[in-house]
């Protein structure tokens, strides 16, 4: 294994078991079995995630060129099967169910966008993987992956997820700039995407538009919509520097922060931990994206360098969104804080995507 790959599998862990020790803390009081047996899961699921982190990074990523339009019907076909099949969970229609395990495709599609993307902005040869993007017109830079990304984004967002579907977006632009498209084909792209801004509300759903009159006064529904962000706000602030310390926290174990356990578990850490444990925690995220970064700057092959970037960026993301939605800082959407928020589909799809990172490090010093 190379100190690279070390080096990523040693942080993931170590936010792993913060995760852990978060978890437990504040579900260890509820008086269900199956609330007590949570952190016992998130083991489980960490276990299962470090077996995908070898085994990916055990396959050449080079052979995800080959499997590329394999992944993205296959993902196509789970957002269908969801739509009709899934479970629904809080008004949401995500998951579907395998048994004990709740799997949620929205997160695999994630990484399939940014394997498809890197693939189609590259041109294979016999010896090396180039950038092709610099030569396409309008068309083929920005029409045509536009129409593949936008399919599963829609998917996503009618189940209704419309932070997933927000962050997919947000990968294809900065893919489509990171592969050396033409600026003025970006800028026409965010100007029609900032034109549509105005009509969007009408097609949002009622319970998204009460997220974002919240997110610009919380106290507009105290009770209501804004309750979580308030919570949320009160449990960081009340942490001070040093936090209140394990298994004291008020707002996560006396149930007065919703989802302490998975998409405001930063907030819970926080209350425990303080502001020093959060320094720590975004150290350790800092650490884990900087390998990922290092490792597209030291590969030369076009593919792996895309890959690489399109997974930082993607990690980088979700922790940035989650933080600030947790602060206030950003409308509540359903985006995990990777590694930490409960859960098998973040969890296992983030170890694939560290793995992906591995290999391309591994991989790199043969072209």
């Amino acid at each position: 294994m190379r100190n690279s790959s070390l080096t990523i599998l040693l942080l993931a862990l170590l936010i792993c078991i913060l995760s852990v020790i978060s978890i437990f803390s504040s579900t260890y009081q509820r008086e269900s079995e199956s609330w007590q047996n949570i952190y016992q899961r998130q083991i489980l699921w960490i276990v299962l995630g470090v077996a995908l982190f070898f085994t990916v990074s055990s396959i050449n990523y080079r052979r995800f060129w080959d499997w590329n339009y394999f992944f993205y019907i296959s993902a196509l076909f789970f957002l269908l099967l969801v739509l009709i099949l899934g479970s629904v969970r809080l008004g949401a229609q995500r998951w579907l169910r395998f048994g004990w395990f709740n799997f949620q495709p929205s997160e695999l599609v994630k990484i399939v966008m940014v394997i498809f993307l890197a693939r189609y902005y590259s041109l294979k040869n016999a010896d090396n993987v180039s950038l092709l993007s610099e030569k396409f017109g309008f068309f083929r830079a920005m029409a045509l992956p536009l129409f593949f990304v936008v399919i599963p984004m829609g998917l996503i967002i009618e189940q209704p997820d419309l932070g997933t579907g927000l962050i997919i977006l947000f990968i294809f632009i900065s893919m489509v700039y990171l592969s050396n498209v033409k600026l003025r084909y970006i800028l026409i792209l965010l100007g029609s995407i900032l034109s549509f801004m105005p009509f969007a509300w009408y097609f949002l759903r009622d319970y998204q538009k009460d997220r974002l009159m919240v997110f610009l006064n919380p106290n507009v529904d105290p009770l209501g919509a804004g309750y979580t962000v308030i919570q949320s706000k009160i449990a960081i602030g009340s942490g001070g520097f040093w936090g209140k310390g394990w298994l004291s926290g008020t707002q996560s174990q006396l149930r007065f922060l919703p989802e302490a356990h998975t998409d405001f578990i930063f907030a819970t850490f926080s209350e425990e931990w303080g502001l020093l444990g959060g320094i720590v925690l975004l150290l350790l995220y800092y650490l884990l994206i900087r390998q990922g970064f290092l490792i597209a700057q030291r590969t030369r092959d076009h593919f792996g360098k895309l890959m690489a970037f399109g997974i930082s960026l993607l990690l980088s993301l979700q922790v940035m969104i989650n933080i600030a939605m947790n602060m206030g800082f950003a409308p509540i959407v359903g985006i995990p804080l990777p590694l930490m928020s409960y859960g098998g589909s973040s969890m296992f799809v983030t170890f694939i995507a560290l793995g992906i990172l591995a290999n391309i490090d591994k991989r790199r010093s043969v072209f």
